[in-house]
């Protein structure tokens, strides 16, 4: 049972447009105050999107998902789940980017992270381009590498762009299974489709072992029957989930920066997320929301509803 403390404001207290917009109206604690130590899972903004290599926009993305996300209520309406009884969740702000320098913002990425691990938290993150997967897992994947479960419409394995940079929204997975952070033999990435440059992400995928459902098989076999092979990939292993937004249909997400059409809708873009049960996530976060090209904030709302679908998934196996 969650302390008091940490509960969020309720709209009958507080109209959702009044107060200081935080993830899911939940208190905000820094990692210099003593309550960090009680924080179960913490959700964090990494609004930094140096890696992009096209339409630009997603460091916008942590400030209108904490304002999107004041329409999120105390319990999960499907299954019941009320995370905030569960378990003590907390903001803990946004890791402080440098635009202008790469590996900079990656080591202090790192850094932040390595804090939140050693307090014992797991991290629930809202990007920021898909760039910001790599120097999270490095500090998650200290203790040895992790498994992944990836819902996204690119690889992101790809070796390097322009000639030779290696660090861009196109590589970090390439970059984490290098490193030994994932284990390439329990990764499994969903809803890869589009058009292609050549076969590279997926000869790599190949050479490795990393299992790639792409969107007609998919869509082929259903969300259910995708999921269950997923579970059976990583099964009671240490798991990360990333999920890029551009995984869901530009119809229902428009606001991303590398949208492909023939997506899931945003009811099977929250199934997905549901169906992670019994999954050991020890982090996840949600990427490539870029408020620029959706200033409506359906995107983000969309985004913001995934961010807690993995919270109460993430909750609920907290008490296993």
């Amino acid at each position: 049972m969650s302390d008091t403390y940490f509960q969020p404001v309720s709209g009958f207290d507080l109209p959702r447009f009044a107060g200081v917009a935080t993830f899911m109206r939940l208190p905000h604690v820094a990692l210099t105050e003593d309550r960090i130590n009680e924080v179960d899972i913490g959700l964090i903004g990494v609004p930094w999107d140096s890696g992009t290599t096209n339409r630009s926009g997603p460091r916008h993305g942590p400030r209108q998902l904490r304002d999107m996300s004041t329409m999120i209520r105390a319990q999960n309406g499907a299954s019941g789940v009320r995370p905030f009884e569960l378990v003590n969740c907390a903001d803990l702000g946004d890791v402080p980017p440098n635009p202008a320098d790469i590996i900079e913002t990656m080591e202090r990425i790192t850094s932040f992270y390595s804090i939140v691990k050693s307090a014992g938290i797991r991290p629930l993150t809202a990007g920021g381009d898909h760039l910001t997967s790599l120097p999270v897992l490095r500090a998650l994947a200290k203790d040895g590498p992790l498994s992944m479960i990836h819902f996204d419409s690119h690889t992101d394995l790809f070796d390097s762009y322009f000639g030779g940079t290696r660090y861009t929204h196109g590589t970090p997975f390439r970059r984490a299974v290098e490193e030994g952070l994932l284990d390439p033999k329990k990764i499994v990435q969903i809803g890869i489709r589009g058009t292609t440059y050549d076969n590279e992400d997926r000869d790599f995928a190949n050479a490795v072992g990393i299992r790639v459902i792409a969107i007609e098989e998919f869509h082929a076999r259903g969300v259910s029957d995708v999921l269950e092979e997923a579970r059976e990939i990583v099964g009671q292993t240490n798991t990360y989930v990333s999920y890029d937004i551009d995984f869901v249909d530009p119809t229902f997400a428009p606001g991303t920066g590398t949208p492909e059409i023939g997506g899931p809708n945003s009811y099977q873009a929250i199934q997905v997320v549901r169906e992670l049960t019994g999954v050991q996530i020890v982090g996840a976060d949600l990427v490539e929301v870029s408020p620029p090209f959706d200033q409506s904030g359906g995107t983000a709302y969309l985004g913001a509803s995934i961010m807690f679908e993995l919270l109460c998934v993430m909750a609920a196996e907290t008490l296993k």
